[in-house]
């Protein structure tokens, strides 16, 4: 930027999306399949960020078989969760599984999102009117009148740039600058929990089934199967870190082999507590989505308590929508405020609706769980549903899916 304050180069294209995570990635690809010319800025040189979503439900999977992608995608190495189950003090409980649901897809595949961004990336370089900036740090939008007419990046060189476009697409997460730039304020509630996630070796030996969730003494593990390691997410009451590492390695191994013996085995006493990653869990959404020229999909506009893992999912679905209900607007440059609202009124109450199904699970199971002064019991609304035959599907469908199944339109 010049001494006047002038960027070196100003760009044009149709849409510019600032965030190259699901929402973001999907939204350009879709875009740039229609021909619609995208810019996507990433801050980041790469996308190699460790302890991210890397649950892809069959809601995900189907939009990525209605482009052709999801076979493609699964011949890389990922794990299957096909099912949800609890390990208590009273047994095993089984939560459902995806085998009855209509799917070509009766899993949620666990890849790591690095991966997942790198394959649609590839997809969307394919065609030409996708244009890829990484290490793009956006730090300023630019308006006229109070309309976004697009944003001003500095490049890993600190040089500045500007990308305008007729719509400028905020798809850069929870922490998103542009939401904090448009003046944007989220309100969010305060789950009971944080979570500290941890990776460790598989072996041969390993069990071949193991619990979604273990539960005991207060503690709670999330296990999840990767390709060649294990993911646990050890849950403990909110803002308590710094007990949780106060104690000390040896105390949290014993608090691993508490809910999960042969788990605690491959985290050595005098492991590194930086090789672990701490979620500050929070559940919120800006009253609104959008200003003239500027649209908040995925976490920007809402972000989702990691409950279920659905978190990518719905950043994902926010994008087929966007593209669904506003690629010809984009295409022709006249984006109206009237078709950004009725976007957030087709997502809104969708992901309304699975923020209270999470809230219900934090204080039904993770509150109660965490108590250590009391036995934990499954709740009985949760002990009924699979006994009704034709509820039993109904909490794996809502986690597969949601309330909605969103397609791509005019694939």
């Amino acid at each position: 930027m010049t001494a006047s304050g002038t960027p070196a180069d100003v760009r044009q294209t149709s849409c510019v999306i600032v965030g190259g995570g699901p929402a973001g990635m999907v939204l350009a690809l879709l875009l740039a399949r229609k021909n619609v010319p995208v810019t996507l800025l990433e801050a980041h040189n790469d996308f190699d960020r460790d302890f991210r979503g890397d649950t892809i439900h069959p809601s995900t999977l189907e939009i990525l078989d209605q482009l052709g992608l999801a076979d493609r995608l699964l011949q890389l190495p990922h794990g299957q969760m096909r099912a949800f189950s609890f390990r208590t003090a009273h047994g095993s409980f089984k939560l459902g599984d995806f085998s009855g649901l209509r799917t070509r897809f009766p899993y949620i595949a666990i890849l790591a999102q690095a991966k997942f961004l790198a394959f649609l990336a590839e997809e969307a370089k394919r065609y030409p009117s996708f244009n890829l900036v990484m290490g793009a740090n956006v730090q300023r939008l630019a308006e006229d009148n109070g309309i976004v007419r697009g944003v001003r990046y500095r490049d890993h060189e600190n040089h500045w740039h500007e990308v305008r476009a007729p719509l400028t697409v905020a798809a850069d997460g929870r922490f998103s600058k542009l939401r904090q730039l448009a003046g944007f304020t989220p309100v969010g509630t305060s789950p009971p929990m944080d979570v500290l996630w941890l990776r460790v070796p598989r072996l041969a030996s390993d069990p071949t089934s193991v619990e979604t969730a273990y539960i005991g003494q207060g503690r709670m593990l999330v296990l999840l199967e990767r390709d060649d390691e294990w993911q646990g997410g050890f849950i403990f009451p909110k803002d308590g870190y710094k007990k949780v590492r106060a104690a000390g390695m040896p105390a949290f191994r014993q608090s691993i082999a508490t809910l999960v013996p042969w788990l605690a085995e491959r985290i050595m006493p005098d492991a590194d507590w930086h090789d672990f990653a701490v979620l500050s869990v929070e559940s919120s959404m800006v009253k609104r989505w959008h200003k003239p020229g500027l649209l908040l999909i995925g976490d920007a506009a809402h972000v989702m308590s990691p409950v279920g893992g659905i978190g990518i999912n719905y950043a994902i679905q926010d994008a087929v929508e966007t593209a669904n209900q506003l690629t010809e607007s984009i295409r022709k440059g006249r984006v109206r405020s009237a078709d950004l609202a009725e976007l957030q009124r087709r997502r809104e109450w969708v992901v309304r609706f699975i923020q209270k199904v999470q809230a219900f699970m934090q204080d039904r199971i993770v509150a109660p769980a965490l108590d250590s002064g009391k036995p934990f019991q499954m709740p009985w609304q949760l002990r009924v549903l699979p006994r009704v035959p034709f509820l039993k599907n109904l909490p794996m469908r809502l986690v597969a899916f949601g309330p909605k199944r969103v397609r791509v339109r005019d694939v």
